[in-house]
């Protein structure tokens, strides 16, 4: 079962919450608004332990999706997987997110 979202705005949003018994995802970013590319970190976080970083600061371009497989499994309640969105210019950023 594929995960879809809409994430707009600068901002840090969970994708996979604690619990959420979903192994080894692949992630589809597409940049989908605006002219210019976005910023995005994506990183798995334990609470009160720290992020470890997946991916941190790809410039995402327009149009473009980047494909990312990865290990990772939060069936142990512990860890979350989220995105961040940094606008690079003036404009607003937007990403298609799928997880499958």
């Amino acid at each position: 079962m594929a995960v879809y979202k809409n994430i707009t705005g600068e901002l840090t949003q969970e994708l996979l919450a604690v619990g959420d018994n979903l192994s080894n995802p692949k992630i589809l970013l597409t940049n989908i608004h605006g002219a210019m590319p976005c910023k995005v970190d994506l990183y798995i976080e334990k609470k009160l332990t720290g992020k470890f970083y997946l991916i941190k600061d790809l410039l995402l371009p327009v149009g473009v999706t980047m494909d990312h497989k990865f290990t990772f499994n939060n069936s142990s309640k512990q860890f979350g997987l989220y995105i961040k969105l940094t606008k690079s210019a003036a404009e607003t950023p937007a990403v298609d997110v799928i997880i499958s």
